[in-house]
């Protein structure tokens, strides 16, 4: 693939944040020399009777992704490449201790080396490869999956950069491969029936949703020379935006129809905090001379983003990582009959919950839910809650991979798409760019140069 000078200069401007004050990101459709192959919305690969597959990365995410994927009916775990021995090692163990009739037998470990799973790639050759690494490496490394011949299933976010997120769209066209952002919170038994209930029009024309990450995690700063700590601590130094904004965002961006023939992303707004809380915990709990005292954190402690779609609907997804305050994701969606929320999960609609609450003024919450639960719950969740709600967070892991088993084995159409998985992960360098600029507006790309007008919406799945 020829280099694309625009590129080349999107990708500089949103890592480092050096160079992102250089120019707003509102041309960021200008792709001109842009390749376009097939348009891999609602792409069906041939089916996959055995899924071969590969894992990069097993520290973190990726032992829980190789133990489910490896209980599946018609999968094999063919190869596995980690930088630790340990590591790759022990998720062999899991594979084979899943496989049952010899499954997973024959696993080839690729460890010691910033570059073996390329090596892995050429000589393994899986369908699938599944990349569970740090941020930086997960489209460099998807792009090399597709163009070996395999489809890609990668860790949020999909890219770090625009110019990234356009070479991984382009890969996918050409190599007719899917690259799928795995973000596991859109297979969430609340967001399901959300989802549920929007489409059968429950809060009526859908104007607003709020979506966040808010998630305390300061402890992972004592992973300081290996493990998720040692390399996102830096992000929060160097960069200043909503670093990790898709958990919220996907399932929201699905209630709306994002990207999906009804509506799109169309800009953005952002603003940031001080930061504090990262260079206090380093104070406190680290000696002077230590390295993530050396650090000038630059990051806001908490970030606001404002989102405008084509019809003029709003996304509000806020991200804070380092606050001492519950977890939360938001999950509130609102309609013109009533407003779906989460943190607690709670609703009100126009006339009232029937049988629970008599008007729009009182929320249904807690014991009352179960009659929507009865009511609402999504097919998908009914058919698979058995079989993965003993896997991470709650199931939806479990469910998110066993879909993405099933949809290769059966050749439909993923639940999410690589446009998808550009989109959602493009708020962070836009929310770098607008912090930068003092909250000018950024334009989204449209990754799909108009396409997305053709796109059916994510049915409701059973």
């Amino acid at each position: 693939m020829k280099n694309i000078s625009r590129r080349n200069f999107l990708i500089k401007t949103s890592l480092t944040g050096a160079a992102i004050s250089l120019a707003p990101l509102v041309k960021a459709n200008d792709f001109t020399d842009f390749t376009a192959g097939q348009y891999m919305g609602g792409f069906k690969a041939p089916k996959l009777k055995n899924v071969k597959a590969a894992f990069i990365g097993v520290g973190a995410r990726g032992p829980g992704h190789v133990k489910f994927f490896s209980s599946l009916p018609g999968t094999e775990v063919v190869a596995i490449s980690d930088l630790y021995q340990d590591k790759a090692e022990n998720a062999k163990k899991l594979a084979q201790e899943q496989g049952g009739e010899g499954r997973h037998r024959n696993i080839k470990l690729y460890y010691g080396g910033e570059d073996k799973w390329k090596t892995m790639l050429d000589e393994v050759k899986p369908d699938v490869v599944f990349i569970c690494t740090n941020w930086k490496n997960h489209a460099p490394m998807a792009i090399e999956a597709m163009k070996k011949g395999a489809h890609a299933f990668v860790e949020v976010p999909i890219a770090l950069t625009l110019g990234e997120m356009w070479d991984i769209v382009q890969t996918s066209e050409e190599t007719q491969k899917h690259c799928m952002m795995m973000e596991n919170v859109n297979y969430s038994r609340d967001e399901l029936m959300f989802l549920n209930m929007v489409r059968q029009g429950v809060i009526g024309e859908v104007l607003h949703g709020e979506a966040a990450y808010i998630h305390e995690l300061r402890g992972q700063m004592n992973s300081v020379e290996r493990g998720t700590g040692s390399w996102r601590t830096p992000h929060y130094a160097h960069r200043d935006g909503n670093l990790y904004p898709t958990h919220g965002l996907g399932p929201v961006a699905q209630y709306m129809n994002l990207g999906r023939g009804e509506d799109n992303f169309k800009s953005l707004v952002s603003f940031s905090t001080p930061s504090r809380g990262r260079s206090i915990y380093a104070e406190k709990n680290y000696p002077a001379d230590h390295k993530w005292n050396k650090l000038d954190y630059k990051g806001g402690d908490l970030n606001t983003s404002i989102i405008k779609t084509n019809l003029g609907r709003t996304v509000m997804v806020q991200w804070d990582e380092t606050s001492p305050r519950p977890y939360s994701r938001l999950n509130l969606i609102q309609g013109t009959k009533g407003t779906l929320a989460g943190f607690p999960t709670r609703v009100a609609l126009e006339g009232g919950v029937e049988g629970v609450t008599k008007n729009h003024h009182s929320w249904a919450q807690g014991d009352d839910l179960e009659v929507l639960y009865q009511k609402y719950d999504h097919p998908l969740y009914t058919r698979l809650n058995e079989k993965t709600k003993d896997t991470g967070h709650g199931g939806m892991d479990g469910m998110m991979m066993y879909r993405i088993v099933e949809c290769l084995q059966q050749g439909q159409p993923l639940d999410q798409n690589v446009y998808e998985g550009c989109f959602w992960s493009a708020v962070a360098p836009l929310s770098e760019a607008s912090v930068a600029l003092e909250g000018a507006p950024q334009k989204f790309p449209d990754f799909t140069r108009g396409k997305w007008k053709e796109t059916a919406e994510l049915g409701i799945v059973s």
